[in-house]
């Protein structure tokens, strides 16, 4: 058989003709047949010509093995005679493999003949009897000395031609092949064939050296079949060596593992092969095994000495002889796990065994850079000790090895071990927070697979430390090592630190010194490692840099993370925080500098976040994790700045959440008491070192974004866990904390937005609220709700717009916008608003309504079902709610006209007029009156009007509520209906335009006010306080007035005569003062339609009070303006002749009088 890539299309230089190589292999060490179905017949076609099959070797032996040699001679002359020409390449191919195929089965034939007909002489005294008989006596030394003889005919690997050895780097080879190809091929087989067969003649010879006499004879030297195993092995283990050494020159210290030593699948096989073969003969035969020779081979290349007899030709130069050494054993050992059938065997079954010997003997040399050759670099030390973890994964640890790797490394531990030309992908990840360190840990003691990416990629992600803590986690965990090993490796460990050591140690000293014992503690005794990692860390000065003490507290914070196993932390967390209260104190301190408690924040930041991952990692919060909440947090929270109060804020968050989840876990799975007792001591410093600093902020204008979450979560606190609270909380600590930062009208309204959501969505928190002695619980918390939503501008400008700009203004609003509607949502749900809407039969629109919308329609709600109330005791009731619902409003709008803030006070005016109108009947009452004249004289009738727009939007609320109170109200009904004149006088005057038009007046608020689209009493009741002129002079104006008097009219459709006839009088007097058209067509389009109306009204005759109207006016105004009065009186015939017919006796008597009074006689132009 021979290395054919041909048949499988392989890319690879080896094929399926390759893997027939290994289970040929395995029939030989199974002393089977090599071939059992070849050479059957009788016969047997060698060289072209047919031999007897069982005694041709015997009979021809120099004959077949001079064809062989012509053959060798053959492709050799065709190799230097091949050219480039393709048009002859396929022909050269042909011819060269058919004189391959010819020399490779006559070499099988060699070996089968050897299994099936040589045999060990049984008496060597005796003489032949038959010549044939005498040859097979001397086939053994005659076939030693013909296979010596082809050894020296192929020579060695290394002596071949360059393009006889550049055939093995062909890649992507095709069909055809060059014949230097095929002519290195089979020196290949010859190479394998010739230790094969001497393997097989010695186990026929059962143990009988033989010799090769003629050559004793020619020479005077011994040659026997052992001496030409070994001397071939040896030198093509040489040979291989070497050619892996070329390759070795090219491979990047990255490419360590992922580059082989061989250059194609043919040498790959080869050193399988010879692997198996030294391994089985070791075993069999007690001779050397394959590690014996091939650390005869290299040890000398490694210490730079002259090679070993036997092992010549080794290449002179190689560039890191070291360095090759651990390249070519690591990955001879990988090649160790293929098996005899050719696949690959798991990593503790390996069919090499260990070579630990030889390679602490090459660490000794990495280590010791003065007993090696030349000077170590870095990248060679991290790649050696990437080549030592491969080989722990592959045989197993060593401890001597470790014990080496660290006395090394304890004497370099404040190196960096980073390797410059890799860049900033060698410098590995920033270990930011204890469970980053940990994980690290973690990663560091379980090493992925030896030949997935995540192994042999280390080289760059990695330092060498971090390797060498990678087989020490090995060496530690591994199953064959016992208690003795470990504490001796601990001991070393250990011994190597004392207080001198640790006040030596860098900030990369000290990381590499947390990494060390994580990686230990996880594999032995967590509590001594932790004991002993906290007495070292205790010779540490207390004057180390702030970076130095983020990196213990750290570790420190990693190690109680490995805790989590079920032990107690109260011992180191005690000791940490001790550490974190004098930080804290001198963080406090007001006469630390900025720059020194600027640093100082980062080992106090990164205390925060690693207890906050504790509290995270924790599975029961009962290991006395509350020691990390000392008194340290009393000096630090009122030392911060905004940034840094806000990171501890959600640190408090993350431990109040945790503390909550835990403790309903526990009650939900009836836990043991003793863990009740730990969550209550939690609880317990939380409320003492946390909570008297959250409540002094409460007040804050400028409070913290995060300050009403963490109240809320003290909330919850307070809820679940009501013992735990401070006294002054007590007795009902739930509504005491919610009365600080979620009741109080003095709380920031934006700290409420955010603060009551949180509570209104626990289900049981607000069914607690629902009982009969909460029930003004659910009320603060509305007036809560209307306060918020009443001042949701309150953070704005003057202009109505936020300080902030750009992104983070658009980002706020949202925030703030979205917050509200949330708590809206959540108070609409509260069972005493939702009884309130039900009663009064409105139901949202959607589950997310607007605030204003929700707040318009809960006042509706209010008013409706008050309004359906009978019993005095109900309504009395109903009063003192809604009160408390609404709070002191004009307090909480105030802020807006102090600041003028237009958008705030639009607000403002809107809600208190949705108040006024809507709860009208409610506020008329007595206990109600001074809320709605305090409305009227801040609001309606202030010095100074705040804004028109606000007014002119809200004032028909106003006007439509104040005309039903001045309706109901027993008691003050006249001061109402007087107030009720004045802001109607005030504001009809104030909004009137200067230029008279419809289209100016048609939007007027007092017009929109009388004018409701569906006719109520309180429009009616407006409008006649709104009709007619004060005095005998005309108003300013007067055509505005006109047309809004007119607009009056036309809008509604009043049938009530008494009321159509109240402005008649002055339409009378227009018409007989002014005569500037637009007034006189106003005036008579006006008058029109009063009398028309009129006289629909009073459908069986003339109306009588029309008549007593025109008759008054008539009386009042003869005297001066006679011929005026007719002049109206003719106007009004043309409309309603009835009316001035029943005026004509009075007229006649009234005429008479004021002749009779005149003394001139008949006025005959009157008559």
């Amino acid at each position: 058989p021979c290395w054919n890539p041909t048949s499988s299309g392989s890319p690879d230089c080896g094929g399926k003709d390759s893997l027939l190589i290994v289970l040929l292999n395995v029939r030989m060490l199974l002393r089977l047949d090599p071939a059992p179905a070849e050479c059957e017949a009788d016969t047997v076609e060698i060289f072209g010509f047919v031999w007897v099959t069982e005694t041709a070797l015997v009979e021809k032996t120099q004959l077949l093995f001079g064809l062989f040699r012509q053959n060798v001679y053959k492709l050799e002359t065709l190799v230097k005679s091949s050219s480039h020409d393709f048009g002859l390449a396929g022909n050269l191919h042909y011819e060269a493999d058919d004189l391959r195929q010819q020399c490779v089965l006559f070499l099988q034939y060699v070996k089968v003949f050897l299994h099936r007909l040589v045999f060990p002489s049984s008496s060597m005294d005796a003489g032949p009897s038959q010549p044939y008989e005498e040859l097979e006596l001397q086939f053994p030394s005659a076939l030693l000395e013909e296979l010596f003889g082809l050894t020296l005919l192929t020579g060695r690997l290394k002596d071949l031609p360059a393009n006889v050895q550049s055939a093995l780097v062909i890649q992507n080879p095709g069909k055809i092949f060059p014949p230097s190809w095929h002519l290195l091929h089979l020196h290949l087989d010859i190479h394998w064939s010739v230790l094969e067969i001497l393997h097989i003649l010695g186990h026929k010879m059962q143990g009988q050296v033989v010799y090769a006499h003629q050559f004793v004879n020619l020479t005077g030297e011994n040659l026997t079949d052992t001496s030409l195993f070994e001397d071939h092995l040896c030198s093509l283990l040489c040979d291989l060596t070497g050619l892996a050494m070329g390759k070795y020159s090219k491979v990047r210290p990255t490419e360590v593992l992922s580059s082989n030593h061989y250059l194609c699948t043919c040498t790959k096989e080869i050193w399988i092969l010879i692997m198996h073969l030294l391994e089985y003969r070791n075993k069999t035969l007690h001779t050397q095994s394959f590690w014996s020779y091939m650390n005869s081979l290299l040890k000398p290349l490694a210490l730079g000495q002259p090679g070993a007899d036997g092992f010549s030709g080794l290449p002179s130069h190689c560039k890191d002889p070291l360095g090759f050494t651990w390249w070519l054993v690591t990955h001879l050992t990988m090649l160790g796990q293929y098996s005899r059938n050719g696949t690959i065997q798991s990593e503790v079954r390996k069919h090499l065994d260990d070579n630990w010997t030889f390679v602490e003997g090459l660490l000794k040399l990495t280590c010791n850079p003065k007993v090696s050759i030349s000077f170590v670099l870095l990248e060679q030390v991290r790649m050696h000790v990437h080549c030592c973890l491969t080989l722990c994964l592959l045989w197993g640890s060593s401890t001597a090895a470790v014990s080496i790797l660290w006395d090394y490394y304890s004497k370099n531990l404040n190196a960096s071990f980073t390797v410059p030309w890799l860049g900033v992908s060698a410098l590995g990840t920033q270990l930011k927070t204890p469970l980053a360190v940990l994980e690290e840990a973690r990663r560091l003691g379980c090493p992925s697979p030896v030949r997935s990416p995540g192994h042999t990629q280390l080289y760059r992600s990695a330092s060498s430390f971090h390797l060498f803590l990678r087989v020490l986690a090995l060496c530690l965990g591994q199953d064959g090592v016992g208690g003795v090993p470990q504490r001796q490796i601990k001991g070393r460990i250990y011994s190597k630190f004392s207080s001198k050591k640790m006040l030596e140690l860098s900030e990369a000293g000290l990381m590499n010194f947390l990494l060390l014992f994580l990686v230990v503690a996880r594999q032995v005794e967590l509590e001594d490692v932790a004991s002993r990692f906290c007495e070292l860390l205790g010779f540490l000065p207390s004057n180390r840099p702030p970076a130095h003490r983020s990196l213990v507290w750290r570790g420190q914070l990693a190690l109680l993370l490995l805790f989590q196993r079920g032990l107690d932390v109260g011992v180191q967390a005690s000791w940490l925080a001790s550490s974190f209260n004098e930080t804290a104190k001198e963080f406090y301190n007001k006469t630390t500098e900025a720059s020194r408690r600027q640093a100082l924040w980062g080992p106090l930041g990164s205390y925060l976040d690693g207890v906050a991952e504790v509290f995270e990692m924790s599975s029961s919060l009962s290991l006395s994790e509350e020691k990390l909440l000392s008194e340290g947090f009393d000096w630090l929270l009122p030392a911060c700045r905004q940034s840094e109060l806000n990171s501890a804020l959600s640190f408090l968050q993350v431990v109040l959440a945790q503390l909550s989840l835990m403790n309903s876990d526990s009650n939900r799975l009836s836990q043991l008491s003793v863990v009740k007792e730990r969550h209550l001591a939690v609880a317990t410093a939380l409320w003492t070192h946390f909570f008297p600093f959250l409540r002094s902020l409460r007040l804050s204008q400028t409070p913290p974004a995060q300050l009403a979450d963490t109240a809320a979560g003290f909330t919850l606190l307070a809820f679940d866990l009501p013992s735990s609270a401070p006294q002054d909380l007590q007795p009902n600590p739930l509504q005491s904390i919610m009365q600080c930062f979620g009741w109080d009208d003095m709380v920031n309204p934006l700290l409420v937005t955010r603060y009551l959501p949180h509570l209104l969505q626990n289900s049981e928190l607000v069914s607690s609220l629902s009982g009969a002695a909460a029930g003004s619980a659910q009320s603060l918390s509305v007036k809560a709700w209307f306060r918020c939503v009443l001042q949701q501008h309150l953070h704005r400008n003057l202009h109505g717009t936020d300080s902030r700009t750009g992104e983070k203004l658009f980002n706020a609003s949202r925030a703030v916008g979205e917050q509200l509607s949330e708590l809206t949502r959540l108070v609409l749900r509260l069972p005493e608003v939702d009884d309130l809407l039900q009663k009064a039969a409105l139901h949202p629109a959607s589950s997310r309504l607007e605030p204003t919308t929700a707040l318009e329609m809960f006042v509706k709600a209010v008013g409706s079902v008050y309004s359906g109330l009978s019993l005095l005791s109900e309504r009395s009731a109903m009063i003192t709610r809604a009160l408390s619902y609404i709070g002191d409003i004009l307090k909480y709008i105030n802020p807006y006209v102090v600041s003028k803030n237009h958008e705030g006070i639009q607000l403002a005016y809107w809600a208190v007029g949705c108040v006024v109108k809507h709860w009208s009947p409610l506020l008329a009452t007595s206990r109600c009156q001074q809320l709605l004249f305090r409305i009227v004289d801040g609001l309606l009738l202030p010095h100074n009007l705040p804004q028109d727009k606000a007014l002119r939007d809200s004032l028909p609320l106003y006007l439509q509520g104040l005309s039903v109170a001045s309706g109901v109200s027993q008691s003050q009904g006249v001061y109402l209906k007087q107030q009720l004149r004045s802001v109607t006088c005030r504001y009809l005057d104030h909004f009137l335009p200067v230029s008279p038009s419809i289209g100016s007046i048609a939007n007027h608020p007092v017009l929109l006010a009388a004018c409701e689209p569906s006719p109520t009493v309180r429009g009616a009741a407006l409008r006649r306080s709104i009709l007619g002129f004060k005095g005998h002079t005309p108003p300013p104006r007067l055509a505005s007035v006109l047309i809004f008097l007119f607009e009056l009219l036309r809008r509604n459709t009043d049938s009530d005569v008494t009321l159509l006839t109240v402005p008649l009088p002055s339409l009378l007097r227009c018409l007989m003062l002014v005569n500037e058209p637009q007034v006189r067509k106003t005036s008579l389009d006006a008058l029109q339609l009063v009398v028309e109306r009129c006289a629909v009204a009073s459908s069986e005759g003339p109306c009588e009070q029309m008549i007593a109207v025109l008759r008054s006016f008539v009386e009042e105004n003869e005297g001066v303006y006679a011929r005026q009065v007719y002049g109206v009186l003719e106007t009004v015939a043309v409309l309603d002749p009835s009316v001035v017919q029943a005026l004509i006796p009075s007229l006649s008597q009234s005429l008479r009088s004021c002749e009779h009074k005149q003394g001139l006689g008949k006025n005959i132009t009157l008559r």
